[in-house]
C-alpha cells in the first residue's frame, strides 16, 4: 500500500496568489537605479519581500548598477509602482526623475483623489491596476498629465544622475572604529543632518512631508528672482543658453522678434548658445522681464541672461617690450639689460638652490671687470 504524504508545500500553507504573467515580467526601474552599464545580472527571487506600501508578497529582484555601486533591490510591487508611474527602487518620478509631492505641487493637482490609505482601498486599487481595468478615473489620474508647467520643465532631470548609486555610510567610520581604510567597500563620510536625515519610502510615495521635496521646492522659488538690467545702458544685448543642436537663427528670431525691432542675432552651435540684439534698450528689457522664466525653443527649456560688454580693441591691444618671466632677479653686481623684475605673485615661491647664486661657484662680478 502506498504510504499517504502528509507535508504541504510553502504555497499550499500560505495560499500566496499567483498573478497572471508576473513570473515573466520585467521590474519598472529608471535609468539611474539601472546603472550606466548596458548588461546588467538580475538575482530574481519570487515572493521574495513584503511591499513596503501594500504590504503584500512580489517578485524582488536583486543586482548591481555599476563596478563602485552598492547593491539595489526592488522595493515596491509593480501596481503601486504603475498607480503612481514611479519606479520600484527609488520611489522618483519615471518621466521627470523627481519626487512625487514635487511633481504634484507642479502638476496643480492637490484636489485630485491621492492614493488610498485604507487596506481595502489599496487592494481594489491594485487589482484595477493590475488587471487594466481603465475606467477608474483614480487609477489613471497619475498618467494624465495634459497640462504643462514651467516649474516642472525647469526641475525635471534630463540625464541619470549615478552618484546616487554610491554605496552607503560606514557606521563604524561615524563611531570612529573603522580600521578597513581604503579597503573598506562603504563611503567614509559623515552622514547628514538636519531635516535629509529622516527620509521614509511611504512618505515619498504619498508625497507628503517628504524633506528632499521640500528642500527642491525651496531652491527652485529662490532662483526665481528677476533679472536685473545692467547700468550700462548701451547694452541691448541677450545671452540665450541651453539650445537645440538643430536650432536655427530663423527660430530664434521667431521668439524675440515679438518685442522689438532685431539688430542682429548670432547662434554658436558649438557652445549651444545665441547672442540676440535688440535696436533699442526697451525691446532688450521686455524680452528678459517676460522670458526669463519660461523660454522654450523646439521644445528645449533654455537659459537667458544679459550680455556683457565687449573690451575695445585699443584695451586689448599692449605695448611695450616683453617682460621676462615674474621673478628673475640678476646676481649681485650685474647691471639689468632688459625690464626690471617683476616680484613673483603670492603664493609663487620659487623653490631656491645654492648653485643658482653666481657668487658662491667662484665668479665674481665687479664694475672694474665690467668696465673692462
Amino acid at each position: 500500500p502506498k504510504k499517504r504524504t502528509t507535508h504541504r508545500t510553502f504555497r499550499e500553507v500560505v495560499r500566496l496568489p499567483v498573478m497572471s504573467g508576473q513570473q515573466d515580467e520585467f521590474p519598472i526601474l529608471c535609468e539611474t537605479c539601472l546603472g550606466e552599464n548596458p548588461f546588467v545580472r538580475m538575482a530574481k527571487i519570487p515572493y521574495g519581500q513584503a511591499c513596503k506600501i501594500c504590504e503584500k508578497p512580489f517578485t524582488c529582484y536583486r543586482w548591481r548598477p555599476g563596478a563602485r555601486a552598492r547593491y539595489k533591490k526592488t522595493q515596491l510591487c509593480r501596481s503601486c509602482a504603475k498607480t503612481k508611474n514611479v519606479c520600484q527602487t527609488c520611489v522618483l518620478d519615471l518621466q521627470y526623475g523627481l519626487p512625487v509631492q514635487v511633481r504634484d505641487t507642479a502638476l496643480e493637482q492637490h484636489e485630485r483623489e491621492g492614493m488610498p490609505v485604507t487596506q481595502v482601498n489599496r487592494e481594489y486599487l491594485q487589482e484595477v491596476a493590475e488587471y487594466g481595468h481603465d475606467t477608474d478615473d483614480a487609477a489613471q489620474s497619475y498618467h494624465k498629465y495634459t497640462r504643462p508647467s514651467l516649474l516642472l520643465q525647469r526641475l525635471q532631470r534630463r540625464a541619470p544622475y549615478y552618484k546616487r548609486n554610491a554605496p552607503h555610510i560606514c557606521s563604524f567610520f561615524v563611531k570612529g572604529t573603522c580600521n578597513r581604510g581604503k579597503s573598506c567597500p562603504f563611503r567614509h563620510e559623515m552622514p547628514p543632518t538636519g531635516e535629509l536625515a529622516n527620509q521614509n519610502i511611504k512618505d515619498r510615495y504619498f508625497g507628503k512631508n517628504d524633506p528632499v521635496a521640500k528642500k527642491m521646492m525651496r531652491m527652485a522659488n529662490e532662483r526665481t528672482t528677476p533679472l536685473v538690467p545692467p547700468a550700462d545702458k548701451t547694452i541691448r544685448t541677450l545671452w540665450v543658453g541651453g539650445l537645440d543642436t538643430k536650432t536655427s537663427e530663423a527660430d530664434v528670431r521667431q521668439k524675440f522678434s515679438s518685442f522689438g525691432e532685431l539688430a542682429s542675432v548670432r547662434v554658436i552651435g558649438a557652445k549651444n548658445c545665441a547672442f540676440v540684439t535688440y535696436s533699442t534698450r526697451k525691446g532688450a528689457e521686455d524680452a528678459a522681464s517676460k522670458l526669463q522664466t519660461g523660454l522654450s525653443i523646439n521644445g528645449s527649456r533654455c537659459k537667458l541672461a544679459w550680455g556683457k560688454k565687449q573690451a575695445s580693441k585699443k584695451e586689448m591691444k599692449t605695448g611695450g617690450a616683453p617682460a621676462g618671466p615674474p621673478g628673475m632677479a640678476a646676481p649681485p653686481g650685474m647691471k639689468m639689460k632688459g625690464p626690471a623684475a617683476v616680484p613673483p605673485p603670492p603664493g609663487m615661491r620659487k623653490t631656491y638652490y645654492p648653485s643658482m647664486d653666481p657668487a658662491n661657484m667662484g665668479a665674481r662680478f665687479d664694475t672694474t671687470h665690467q668696465e673692462k
